[in-house]
């Protein structure tokens, strides 16, 4: 693939940039230990994260989509979150490596996300990025979330670049549909929350990595 030296790299945060599904599992189990209800099934929660707070609850509690208690039990596990919400969380394995080599080339990096800001400020400053972290795209700033392509659209207007230009790394469909409609180059994170049911190479992406190693050894090739 011949494509020019990226203007910008922009991720999707939960299950592309962090792992954050380890304080989503403490807090659920948290939940399930005070009803004394079965411990957390975690590889199959692990599938839902990407999918909001609802489809968490769902499976950890076993509940189907239209159980009453689904959302007293959301709003419950949100507001926990709220208050600890980066106990756990951390970069992917490799990723800092890759953040340090796009910042010592000054390839501006940043995160369109569907995930409101008001978990995503407290994250970013615990784990340190919020100073390195040249734009933060949430859906509190849009009228559309992802997959419409409003949030990329916006982020590279900030970054003064083109989506022509800018590589989006994601880990769900929505993700690579919003990069494709933007025009961007569009990676796909197989290291990250896909569930059972997931088929990413049915996406579109026009990259696959199996993690952030596999994704800046592939970046290396285009600067």
């Amino acid at each position: 693939m011949n494509n020019p030296k990226p203007a910008a790299v922009l991720f999707d945060l939960d299950g592309t940039l962090l792992d954050t599904a380890p304080d989503f599992f403490r807090l659920l189990q948290q939940m399930l230990t005070e009803r004394q209800l079965p411990e957390l099934d975690k590889a199959r929660v692990r599938q839902q994260v990407s999918n909001g707070a609802a489809a968490m609850i769902q499976s950890a509690f076993n509940l189907n989509s239209n159980a009453p208690e689904i959302e007293p039990l959301r709003l419950l596990l949100l507001e926990r979150y709220q208050q600890v919400p980066a106990q756990e969380s951390r970069l992917f394995d490799g990723m800092d490596a890759l953040l340090q080599w796009l910042e010592q080339r000054q390839i501006p990096w940043g995160i369109v996300t569907n995930k409101p800001q008001r978990f995503c400020l407290p994250i970013l400053q615990q784990l340190q990025l919020n100073s390195r972290c040249s734009t933060l795209i949430c859906p509190d700033q849009l009228q559309h979330q992802k997959p419409h392509p409003e949030g990329l659209f916006k982020a590279c207007a900030e970054l003064n670049c083109t989506p022509q230009q800018s590589i989006y790394v994601g880990d769900h469909r929505r993700d690579i549909e919003a990069g494709i409609s933007a025009g961007m180059i569009t990676v796909a994170a197989l290291y990250g929350y896909l569930s059972a049911d997931d088929q990413p190479h049915d996406w579109g992406a026009q990259k696959q990595v199996k993690s952030p190693q596999q994704l800046l050894n592939w970046l290396q090739t285009l600067v």
